[in-house]
């Protein structure tokens, strides 16, 4: 899968900046990069493959076609920026760049802004869904901008800059509400996906188009910091605000006050006031997306009546006890207070990798050590 492999290559070439040896890390990403370059990318109609098998040949999934995704290509030109940071090969960036023109060719909304998931292999993108899949979401939008973001470290390019600078407004404005939480899927308009009004059976069909996502929120309170960040942005006043409240509705809906740990679903019901938790799991990448934010906020908000740092102290403690393995070592995929059966589950397959483990532990030691970038 293009996520998972790419996602790697970023892992490693982050570390390689992070760590004092950094040649393990390099060759680790080395070896990814051209596996990316010599088997993953189309090299018939461009851009990355969703799926591929072991041999290299492009998979047909479920509905019988061969699909690929602006998320996939997004976390390649977000790997392969960050392992040419790393080790400085032109060829690595101008695959990066490579994959940022194939996404502007076929997957950019140049009515709407914003860009569309799911493609042809020839890169037509399906501007009205696919199999009941909305053509526009968040997850894909917060990942692309987190791409753009690394690759405009590297390659400050004006087009670039514009789509970044799009996309911080889009997901700040548009996509998350007044309240600090993301609407998930969206009609090429924007116009957001809701069952709210349907029936209860409807609802729980729709599930994962239209619910409160905890994790994705907190995480994205960080993104869109960092891209304002890596902008050059002066006194962003106005995405701090809102990135301090995604991350506060979060903390006040979603955290869990007795264990620790944040849940992974909540739902605002018609009528009903404030919101319902109704998915009581607590995976893996939410917990490190919230360590991240929860130590960034109380630099930026040290006296808050949040108490950013004790929640984070208190996440670091819920983290070692319910997720990291002391015997076998890595993170089970959810909390064993609320998941006690994944301690006989994989440790890894194609959507649970050292991405946001790595990622969010660099952060924190950076921050902790006042070497943060």
């Amino acid at each position: 899968m293009i996520v998972t492999q790419a996602r790697h290559v970023w892992s490693n070439g982050n570390a390689a900046g992070f760590f004092k040896d950094k040649s393990p890390y390099l060759k680790i990403a080395e070896h990814g990069y051209k596996f990316l370059r010599d088997v993953m990318w189309d090299k018939e109609y461009g851009g990355f493959y969703n799926l591929v098998n072991r041999q290299g040949a492009p998979l047909k999934e479920n509905n019988g076609q061969i699909i690929k995704q602006a998320y996939g290509n997004a976390f390649a030109v977000y790997g392969l920026a960050a392992y040419y940071k790393a080790c400085g090969d032109t060829a690595v960036l101008n695959l990066a760049k490579k994959t940022f023109y194939w996404l502007e060719n076929h997957s950019y909304d140049k009515k709407f802004g914003g860009y569309f998931q799911l493609l042809t292999r020839e890169g037509k993108p399906f501007k009205e869904g696919f199999r009941g899949t909305p053509p526009k979401d968040q997850n894909s939008m917060i990942h692309i901008m987190e791409a753009f973001t690394e690759l405009y470290k590297v390659w400050p390019d004006k087009i670039l800059k514009e789509r970044l600078t799009s996309l911080l407004h889009l997901i700040r404005d548009t996509i998350t509400t007044p309240d600090g939480y993301m609407n998930l899927f969206f009609k090429q308009d924007w116009t957001p996906i809701s069952y709210r009004d349907s029936s209860q059976a409807a609802r729980q069909k729709h599930f994962e188009l239209d619910h409160v996502s905890f994790g994705h929120n907190i995480e994205t309170g960080y993104l869109l910091l960092e891209a304002s960040h890596v902008l050059g942005i002066k006194d962003d006043t106005v995405t701090l605000r809102k990135a301090k409240r995604m991350v506060d509705h979060t903390l006040e809906n979603g955290f869990d006050n007795q264990n620790g740990g944040i849940f992974d679903g909540g739902y605002y019901f018609h009528g009903k006031t404030g919101i319902t938790i109704i998915r009581k799991t607590k995976e893996w990448w939410s917990q490190i997306e919230a360590l991240n934010s929860c130590l960034m906020m109380s630099e930026l908000f040290p006296n808050d009546p949040h108490n950013y740092y004790e929640h984070f102290c208190v996440q670091w403690n819920y983290i070692k006890k319910y997720l990291i393995d002391d015997t076998y070592h890595g993170w089970y995929r959810d909390g064993l207070d609320t998941a006690p059966w994944v301690r006989k589950s994989p440790k890894a397959d194609i959507w649970k990798c050292n991405y946001h483990t790595s990622r969010g532990m660099i952060n924190c030691l950076r921050r902790l050590e006042g070497a943060e970038e």
